[in-house]
């Protein structure tokens, strides 16, 4: 059994079996496809030949992935990132080549092929990389956003080496030159373009991107509007499918990378109105072809020659990560990133990627290097890309924690204190401290990441560094003479331990805490919290409000009702918390569930039937209340 349908039905088992039980294991998607590919490939040999042709197709996702990045990110954040992604992108692949060069010179290697392999091996993964830092949320991180600068930076810079590998042929292997092909990026000028005089080629992609740029601010809405007038779900799939296509074959024909072209007509289109739908429609496509992308590199390695060379190959991989990491590290030094972050980039991009694939053929096809040597570069590459979701796991699990230890023991000393002591000083934190000051009241503010705090300073923003949950800090700060304390973190378990710190210590402090849901509310109810938030109940409440307005409702009676909701719904959450037990679902809490369907009759027949009485119970809350007489 070899047909079509048996290959689809190996490569969709092992995918489904391997990441649920990697993700299971928290190892990761990625890990599971490249394990699932070992396991079907090399081990059990249930794929074979048609590995290769699959790789080419499945590198198409890469070219999927950075068209949704692109989506993301509008040409104003794209140019505010132009000091990472030339500075920082421009010295790592400069940098990592010339170290890599260096190490191959100095094992006795001729520069030009020691040159060649360096910058060739310092690539890394686009695919692997993007994919695990969307998986753990760390994308927007500022790790995360250099990650990104050098990998958008190192798709930017296949093009001058794809142009300057053929300089670098070797006399002895022009006779034996390969003819294999060049890989399924298609970074290649096309043979049209050959004999060309180099100004008429850099006219023509030149002119290939500005087409890129105009028909996605001019032709793509009209044309869009046009399919989404169909109302046809499938056909608006298809189009953005075409419009990916399209672009990706327009780069290649011009002998640029579609991965870049695509990305760029994503920026060019993250301000349209159709964004979300070309999202949600190119998603799914997206991941597939990436875990077939990751089931091909794991299927095709050569164990063969990895038994032979294991030494060698394993030391080459080893090397060819601590250097890049090195580099990684003191870059990241040099671009003022801290902490976690500066750990993130160091080895989040330190392996060797996918476009080595594509390099190394090209490379073996133009004379540069030997097929011996090759696969050799092949095996370290793959072997690298492998290793990279347990550097990630590394990364999660030992050197974070122990380094946010570190980072702990070194809070500043806090000189001043205040009747208010606000912990956590992020986007919830912020607006709140922002607005006690504008009323003239001095805070005392505590947050543990460095950057935040250094950041806010340059802003004016008085604040100190340092982890509220340790009782020396909140007694620093003043916390026995502290009227009001305001947990504004989103860490539940750092919070209720403040919380229930400030209590045992201040009985009478007026405790502000930040909450997630529900359960967030009855957890710090029960541990001494006085006024508890949930993080997007109000903004609730206000989309409700604009809702009925938008149905007729007078906006002065929908201020009203929501002033019902929002008191009925705060006194039932007082009735519920002593119910909630932490250990019982909340469906099978008889006695909660009672209370539940209690409080619900009653705001709707507050909402909907004896409104009269309690909307002017509530009208006198609009009232200031009267002074009291000296």
């Amino acid at each position: 059994m070899n047909g079509f349908l048996f290959q689809a039905f190996i490569y969709l088992l092992a995918a489904v079996v391997a990441v649920l039980i990697a993700k299971r294991l928290g190892l990761g998607s990625v890990l599971g496809y490249l394990i699932a590919g070992v396991v079907i490939g090399p081990l059990l040999h249930l794929v074979g030949n048609e590995t290769e042709d699959l790789q080419t197709f499945a590198e198409f996702g890469v070219v999927m992935m950075l068209f949704l990045v692109g989506l993301e990110l509008q040409p104003r954040a794209l140019w505010q990132m132009r000091t990472k992604l030339i500075g920082l992108g421009g010295l790592q692949v400069v940098g990592t080549g010339a170290v890599l060069t260096g190490l191959g010179m100095a094992v006795g290697v001729a520069w030009d092929v020691s040159m060649v392999a360096g910058f060739v091996l310092s690539m890394s993964s686009t695919a692997i990389v993007l994919q695990t830092l969307g998986e753990k949320g760390l994308l927007k991180s500022d790790g995360g956003q250099s990650c990104f600068s050098v990998l958008l930076f190192q798709d930017i810079s296949v093009i001058p080496i794809l142009a300057v590998i053929p300089l670098l042929a070797r006399p002895e292997l022009l006779a034996s030159q390969s003819a294999s092909h060049s890989g399924g990026h298609g970074s290649q000028a096309a043979d049209w373009m050959n004999g060309m005089p180099g100004w008429e080629v850099a006219l023509i992609t030149v002119a290939a991107v500005a087409f890129v740029v105009v028909a996605g601010n001019y032709l793509s809405r009209p044309f869009f509007r046009i399919i989404a007038a169909s109302k046809l779900r499938e056909v608006f799939t298809a189009a953005g499918l075409l419009l990916v296509i399209a672009i990706a074959l327009l780069m290649t024909t011009v002998g640029l990378s579609p991965a870049l072209g695509t990305f760029l007509a994503g920026v060019v289109l993250a301000n349209s109105e159709f964004r979300h739908e070309l999202e949600s429609d190119i998603e799914p496509f997206k991941g597939l072809l990436l875990g077939l992308f990751f089931i091909t590199v794991g299927a095709s390695v050569n164990f063969a020659l990895l038994w032979d060379q294991l030494a060698l190959v394993v030391a080459l991989t080893a090397a060819v990560m601590a250097a890049k990491a090195a580099v990684l590290y003191g870059l990241g030094r040099l671009f003022n990133l801290r902490g976690s972050d500066r750990w993130l980039f160091a080895l989040g991009v330190a392996q060797a990627g996918e476009f080595g694939f594509v390099l190394l053929s090209f490379t073996v096809q133009s004379a540069v290097l030997a097929e011996g040597i090759a696969a050799i570069l092949l095996l370290v590459i793959a072997l690298s890309m492998m290793l990279t979701p347990i550097l990630f796991i590394l990364l999660d699990k030992v050197i974070i924690p122990r380094f946010n230890r570190i980072e702990s023991k070194q809070a500043d000393e806090i000189a001043e204190q205040a009747h208010i002591i606000i912990a956590g000083l992020g986007r919830f934190g912020q607006v709140i401290n922002r607005i006690l000051v504008a009323n003239g009241h001095k805070t005392v503010v505590l947050d543990y990441r460095a950057d935040i705090v250094d950041g806010l300073r340059k802003m004016g923003m008085r604040s100190f560094f340092g982890d509220a949950s340790r009782p020396d800090l909140l007694h620093s700060a003043g916390l026995h003479e502290a009227k009001v304390l305001v947990v504004a973190i989103d860490d539940m378990p750092r919070a209720l331990e403040i919380v229930k710190h400030a209590r045992r210590e201040n009985s009478s402090l007026h405790i502000v805490a930040r909450a997630r849901d529900r359960a967030d509310v009855y957890k710090l109810y029960q541990a001494g919290a006085t006024d508890i938030v949930r993080e997007v109940f109000d903004s609730s409440v206000r989309a409700a409000g604009y809702a009925l307005t938008a149905t007729g409702m007078h906006p002065y009676d929908v201020e009203k009702s929501k002033n019902v909701f929002v008191q009925h719904d705060r006194a039932g959450l007082r009735q519920l918390a002593p119910l909630w037990r932490e250990d019982v679902p909340v469906f099978d809490n008889p006695e909660y569930v009672a209370k539940v369907k209690e409080i619900t009759g009653a705001i709707e027949e507050a909402m909907l039937g004896n409104r009269g009485a309690l909307l002017d119970e509530l009208d006198r809350g609009w009232t200031p209340p009267a002074t009291p007489a000296s």
